[in-house]
């Protein structure tokens, strides 16, 4: 059985030929990282499995990969780059990995929460631009932080704010319990909270579940983090929210489009912190993350 790390990064790729033993079914790294998904075909060559970062795999195209039974995916969010029911329709599974960059996703929240509260990314522009500009910010010590989703990422966030000074509130769809941390409904959530930080999967349950009414119940002069997914907020209502200042700041790693075209109207609105889907990129987070992808591999060979 053989695989093919379709889409690597010169770091991945080193981690990847270093974590390799004896044994492993043989793995042929693509060191291109910005292929298209037609190139799918020929870059795997009949192989069954595939590793993939971040190149979607449209099912027309999976149709046409003769021998693909695998995909192990480089993450948690395959749904915004394929369809695992459909795949799963063709004899293709795919395979998540899930925790490899909890600390780093969360120090990234953590970090756009207060880059958002004391517009640090704003003044440096003005800056450098030759502006003296200095705002007021929001002092995060007794404010409450609101955590939509309470996985292992969401878990760390309320480590680190609790440890900070903040109180911590949160809403999961299943019941959860942490030290420290009071659970509530959403509704709640958004109206107590003085940031709001998202970390929910991305499914047809959470897909723009933040809505313009959501947005509204969020209290006046909120800061809103997503280092989740961007299409579970509502993106024109929450320009408008920050165009009229409901919204204070965003702290946003996530964009609808990837990457974030120039002339988008984030680019151009000042109370918006802008990071390049880069949360999760740590060595530390990397090393876990190919590990984890050739304990994948090992267990697929394995049966």
């Amino acid at each position: 059985m053989r695989g093919v790390f379709v889409d690597a990064n010169e770091s991945l790729a080193v981690i990847m030929e270093r974590l390799e033993k004896p044994g492993d079914p043989k793995m042929r790294i693509n060191r291109n990282p910005d292929i298209k998904p037609e190139h799918y075909p020929e870059v795997l060559d009949g192989a069954e499995i595939a590793v993939v970062d971040h190149t979607a795999l449209p099912t027309d195209v999976a149709k046409t990969c003769t021998g693909l039974k695998h995909v192990v995916f480089l993450g948690t969010g395959a749904r915004s780059y394929m369809n695992p029911e459909q795949l799963a329709e063709l004899g293709i599974s795919v395979h998540l990995i899930k925790g490899y960059g909890d600390t780093a996703v969360a120090e990234s929240a953590i970090a756009l929460m207060w880059s958002s509260a004391r517009v640090i990314a704003m003044m440096d522009r003005e800056m450098r631009a030759g502006n003296w500009l200095r705002e007021d910010g929001m002092q995060l010590t007794g404010k409450t932080l609101g955590l939509v989703g309470f996985g292992g990422i969401a878990a760390e966030v309320a480590r680190i704010a609790l440890g900070s000074g903040m109180k911590v509130i949160a809403w999961n769809r299943s019941a959860k319990s942490y030290p420290g941390v009071e659970f509530v409904d959403l509704d709640t959530v958004l109206a107590r909270s003085d940031v709001v930080s998202i970390h929910l999967l991305l499914n047809d349950e959470t897909r723009g579940m933040i809505t313009r009414d959501k947005i509204a119940k969020m209290k006046k002069g909120v800061i809103l983090v997503n280092t989740a997914r961007a299409a579970i907020v509502d993106e024109p209502a929450m320009i408008d929210a920050l165009t009229s200042g409901h919204i204070r700041h965003a702290g946003l790693d996530v964009f609808n489009t990837e990457p974030l075209p120039k002339d988008h109207p984030l680019t151009k609105i000042q109370n918006v912190t802008l990071s390049a889907h880069s949360a999760f990129r740590t060595p530390e987070a990397s090393e876990n993350l190919i590990h984890a992808a050739w304990e994948h591999c090992r267990r697929i060979v394995r049966g």
